[in-house]
């Protein structure tokens, strides 16, 4: 299965996917070296797609193409970067 399309709106400091209304977002805020992830949301019209999946990894490719340290604030980042060692060495101390 290919990874659904992510767009970075960085106005809105969300990454998103989706179609029409139903759009699944990945929120964020950035403070100097330091990209803490929010809140991920997946409407249910969306759900079992992989739209979060798609979402974090996006996210978390970009902070680390950017020398970024990441704060999981958000749950299901904070689970998803505890299941894939690979994203760990991003996280903030």
């Amino acid at each position: 299965m290919s990874m659904p399309a992510v767009h970075h709106d960085a106005a809105a400091r969300r990454y998103a996917s989706g179609e029409g209304e139903h759009l699944a977002v990945l929120e964020y805020e950035r403070a100097g070296d330091r990209m803490t992830y929010t809140h991920t949301f997946v409407p249910p019209e969306l759900r079992g797609r992989g739209l979060a999946e798609a979402l974090v990894r996006a996210a978390l490719a970009d902070a680390k193409s950017a020398g970024l340290k990441v704060v999981p604030q958000c749950s299901y980042v904070a689970k998803f970067i505890e299941r894939h060692a690979e994203y760990q060495p991003l996280l903030a101390p």
